[in-house]
């Protein structure tokens, strides 16, 4: 539950938005696997995009919970610099961090902390239905608990597709990373469909929208048996309130 709202960064820069700011509220079915029982049910999500003179400025949290309270915290937050042709091109800086609360992140490092930094490429139709963002990057890990610091790259994606009149969106992220912990590529993949109520005759107010996510992934989870080198398809629920 990451990075959605940059699906439409492209076309807040260019219109000169001042800012956007989402909640998200996801239950994930992944915890109905047997392998991966210890799964967070319920996920909250915060997103923020906002745009001044020089590029823009992005945040996001997510929050899992258990039954008796958080499981974790996650976050990332960037700032782009546009170089060119009004955010087409621009410098990207990012830190990527988070807190494990609790034994389920006892078997991996996905939290141990990083700061990226590369280029970005920004594109979109006429009319900012079609979003796309394209991002490659040097990423270096800090000494974690699981680990000690090393050398890696990201490569980033994210898309916004919006159909019948914005009513429905399409839209979501793709990240490839190199980890040295696991000594492999991790691919992660979050593919988002909203209903967009507020694009309804007479619901222009409702900024709700319903829908969930589906998260891909390559050596990324990390199940009971601690063998995190396999493929897995998580779907969720979701509603999302935009302020």
């Amino acid at each position: 539950m990451r990075k959605f709202f940059l699906s439409i960064a492209v076309c807040l820069a260019a219109v000169n938005a001042n800012a956007q700011l989402n909640l998200q509220q996801h239950y994930d079915f992944g915890h109905l696997n047997s392998n991966l029982s210890n799964r967070p049910s319920m996920t909250t999500t915060i997103e923020y995009f906002g745009t001044d003179k020089w590029g823009s400025t992005y945040f996001f949290s997510d929050i899992d919970y258990y039954k008796d309270g958080v499981a974790g915290v996650y976050w990332e937050v960037s700032r782009e610099l546009s170089l060119y042709n009004h955010n087409t091109l621009g410098f990207h800086v990012e830190y990527d961090g988070g807190a494990q609360c609790n034994q389920l992140y006892e078997t991996g490092n996905r939290f141990q902390h990083a700061f990226l930094g590369g280029l970005a490429w920004n594109t979109h139709n006429k009319d900012f239905t079609r979003t796309f963002s394209a991002q490659l990057m040097y990423k270096y890990y800090f000494k974690g608990k699981y680990g000690g610091a090393f050398n890696s790259f990201q490569a980033t994606a994210v898309w916004g597709l919006h159909f019948f009149d914005r009513k429905l969106s399409f839209t979501g992220f793709a990240d490839l990373w190199y980890d040295h912990n696991i000594d492999n590529l991790i691919f992660l993949s979050e593919p988002q469909l909203w209903l967009n109520i507020s694009a309804f005759k007479g619901c222009e107010d409702i900024h709700l929208s319903l829908g969930g996510e589906v998260e891909l992934s390559n050596n990324f989870v990390y199940p009971i048996d601690g063998t995190n080198n396999r493929f897995y398809a998580i779907p969720t629920l979701a509603a999302k309130w935009t302020f």
